[in-house]
């Protein structure tokens, strides 16, 4: 089987070698920022433990109520360019700013996952022919002008039934042992290729519910921490914590579960095609055994 996306799929894993790559360095350059931070944001804590009359009915100079908004600091590294960019006006660019550093890693995750099921998409539509049209074009070929002729024919075909019958041709002058061994063969390797890239998105579906529980995590560390570091407990200083755990546990399982169904759909297209090849091969088995006899 000819392998025309060989140059395809090398192109993508290194676009999915390369998101890999960066965004670790986003969350170590964001990690710097925060730490150059901290004592900024210490600083308005401490301003918001003053003596507050935040649950009267009135608002008073000390109010935290209006001090919290002083909390939120201008982020640096590529956090702070999605702030800055147009995206941040946008529904998902404000939601990815409220998820924070995760949601980096949920990007990546996604990104992967598109590329393979793409890569997979796409190579399991070229494999696919008639197999039935496939099948009688070689028995009959093979019945009236011989064995050569048959596995000229296969290779005018893509897609693994014809590699598995092409094989089995090529060995058709040494018995039918040597036949099925080499159709067993052919259909390993073809499997083997079918199959590459299902592991990613797998993994994909897998592991991006735990980066997105894993946010979750930090956001509740976050908002418990803003509660520990205040006097009097406001409703805007842990709804940045909130809310980041929550967008960060709906978009891992956005991601996750398209992961699944394209995992799933390759999973049954595979399965066709190992009928399909069972089918073809006992076919030419027979084939070769009427024409021997």
């Amino acid at each position: 089987m000819a392998r025309h996306a060989t140059l395809k799929n090398a192109v993508l894993m290194l676009v999915c070698v390369g998101m890999m790559a960066a965004a670790p360095l986003a969350l170590a350059q964001e990690t710097d920022d925060e730490a150059a931070a901290q004592a900024v944001m210490m600083a308005r804590y401490e301003a918001i433990n003053a003596p507050t009359d935040s649950l009267a009915f009135g608002v008073t100079s000390n109010d935290s109520a209006g001090l919290v908004e002083l909390i939120i600091e201008p982020r640096g590294g590529l956090m702070g360019m999605v702030e800055k960019s147009p995206i941040s006006k946008t529904g998902f660019g404000k939601l990815f700013i409220k998820g924070g550093n995760f949601m980096w890693w949920l990007l990546t995750v996604a990104v992967i996952g598109l590329v393979f099921i793409i890569e997979r998409f796409i190579t399991l539509s070229r494999a696919k022919v008639n197999t039935r049209k496939l099948i009688g074009t070689v028995i009959t070929t093979l019945k009236t002008e011989g064995v050569h002729a048959a596995a000229e024919e296969c290779q005018k075909w893509r897609g693994p039934i014809a590699a598995i019958l092409y094989s089995g041709l090529q060995k058709a002058d040494k018995g039918d042992e040597a036949v099925e061994k080499a159709i067993g063969t052919a259909g390993v390797i073809e499997m083997s290729f079918l199959e590459r890239g299902l592991v990613w998105v797998s993994s994909v579906a897998n592991i991006a519910p735990l980066i997105g529980f894993l946010g979750t995590v930090s956001g509740m560390i976050n908002a418990f921490e803003a509660i520990a570091n205040s006097d009097q407990v406001n409703a805007k200083l842990v709804a940045s914590g909130i809310s980041e755990a929550l967008i960060t546990t709906a978009t891992g399982l956005v991601i996750a579960i398209p992961a699944t169904l394209g995992y799933n759909y390759f999973v049954s297209a595979i399965d066709r095609f190992t009928i399909e090849m069972e089918e073809a091969a006992m076919e030419l088995i027979e084939a070769l055994d009427i024409l021997k006899g």
